[in-house]
């Protein structure tokens, strides 16, 4: 991913965090808080030719050194690219470029309305880990995520 595909990622983001069940998110930030918050050698970008169909990045869960290794997950699929294996080939790679890294442990929180992501990251080898219920409040609605899990094989 690069500065130059920030329009078409964050477009993606937008319609994302409209579903209401994508993230806790409610706006889409500036480019320069998105860098800073996004591990730059863990982002990545699917292209349909020119088009950005979708885009993955890993975000550290703690500064603190024992935590090195953790990293949250986020993907992020345009809806004109769904059902596709868009958000399949994202992760595989997020994967592969995270063990690259010597990242050994991968987590995602997600909705559990958001049965298409769950079942994305359990094919990809994410193990349900916990159930947190009401951990979050959006429009003044408590909110449950699940979290997941993958070890590296290799880390």
């Amino acid at each position: 991913m690069l500065p130059d595909d920030w329009t078409a990622v964050a477009e993606i983001y937008r319609k994302g965090i409209a579903t209401g069940n994508a993230t806790f998110e409610k706006e889409v930030p500036s480019w320069e808080f998105w860098d800073r918050a996004h591990i730059k050698s863990c982002r990545i970008v699917a292209e349909a030719g020119e088009v950005v169909a979708g885009w993955a990045a890993l975000s550290q869960v703690s500064a603190r050194s024992v935590y090195a290794g953790v990293a949250e997950v986020s993907v992020y699929v345009s809806e004109n690219y769904m059902g596709q294996r868009v958000g399949t080939s994202l992760l595989e790679a997020l994967v592969k470029d995270s063990e690259k890294e010597g990242f050994w442990t991968l987590q995602a929180s997600i909705f559990p309305e958001n049965t298409a992501s769950l079942r994305l990251h359990k094919n990809i080898g994410f193990r349900e880990m916990g159930y947190r219920e009401k951990i979050g409040k959006m429009d003044g609605k408590w909110r449950d995520t699940i979290l997941l899990e993958r070890r590296s094989k290799i880390n």
